[in-house]
């Protein structure tokens, strides 16, 4: 397929998913990163348009995948969003058939979320530098990701009219533009009133954003950006592995079942619409309370 013709497809599913879909810029951006993948693959056997496409291509896509150097997981990601396009492109006519509606998902290991310890959240949430102006809105931000559950692309949208600072409640427009609300503890609150008073007014250069996190710049903060900080701060705390924005959504998660709060109500804070993808973070609190059995009951310890 040539160049100008799969970017000209590409972007009209791109403004799909952003005008019917209501997806953020981040999973718009890393829907058209694993397509991408398959615009080598069509070029390389002469398959020039997606109305082309047959099963075995298909088979033989995923076959490429592998032999490229992609883990499963990673191919799996690509075959669900391959399908979401190829969905799509039935809907507007661009191919006749869909070659995959009954092709089966590859399977993969299941991985459980990422998580931090209490002892670990509070390093992190401590590690901004509470002395000047990026540190003081740093610190606002970990609290809040961390006190809410936001996903990055929520806490990156929030405006100051979103903020009901006195009852410590923010509204939130989540996937799909749907509206919930969420807690701030006493701690996040305080953050958050502190960069209000102090750092946001030395931020805010042209007095005429509604935009609540700003950047040195005085416009909105990204959600790279975000991200890139989370990794610092971690970084800087000796916390290992991977950590980014939405391992504090992971932490809020695990740390409230733990605590003893409903599923249900976790399911609320989260914004999610199908309980099962709550359902997860028990395997966490389930592993966690055999750990505690195994060494606190007198008839669980082993004899020597």
């Amino acid at each position: 397929m040539k160049t100008e013709i799969w970017y000209k497809k590409i972007g009209t599913f791109e403004t799909y998913l952003k005008g019917e879909r209501a997806l953020s810029s981040l999973t718009i951006r890393n829907y058209i990163n694993d397509l991408a993948p398959l615009h080598q693959f069509m070029s390389d056997n002469q398959i020039l348009k997606f109305n082309e496409l047959s099963k075995n291509n298909l088979r033989e896509y995923l076959s490429w995948l592998l032999t490229k150097g992609y883990v499963r997981p990673s191919v799996a990601r690509k075959l669900s969003v391959l399908r979401s396009f190829l969905k799509w492109a039935k809907t507007v006519g661009e191919i006749k058939s869909n070659p995959l509606p009954k092709y089966g998902s590859m399977k993969t290991e299941s991985r459980l979320p990422k998580f931090l310890s209490y002892k670990e959240t509070n390093k992190l949430l401590n590690a901004p530098k509470n002395s000047n102006v990026f540190g003081i809105r740093d610190k606002a931000i970990l609290e809040i990701l961390y006190s809410g559950g936001l996903r990055v692309s929520e806490l990156t949208n929030l405006n100051i009219s979103n903020i009901r600072l006195n009852s410590g409640e923010i509204k939130v427009i989540g996937k799909g533009r749907k509206e919930r609300m969420v807690l701030m503890g006493s701690t996040s609150q305080i953050a958050l009133k502190h960069y209000l008073d102090y750092s946001r007014p030395i931020l805010n250069k042209s007095q005429d954003t509604n935009a609540l996190f700003l950047n040195k710049y005085g416009g909105r903060l990204t959600q790279r950006s975000v991200q890139q900080k989370v990794r610092n701060y971690s970084i800087s705390s000796s916390i290992t592995g991977d950590i980014h924005p939405h391992t504090l959504r992971h932490s809020f998660a695990t740390h409230l079942l733990e605590g003893g709060a409903d599923l249900r109500v976790v399911q609320e804070l989260l914004g999610h619409s199908n309980p099962s993808t709550t359902q997860i973070y028990t395997h966490i609190t389930s592993d966690q309370a055999r750990k505690v059995y195994l060494n606190a009951h007198p008839r669980a310890k082993s004899k020597n």
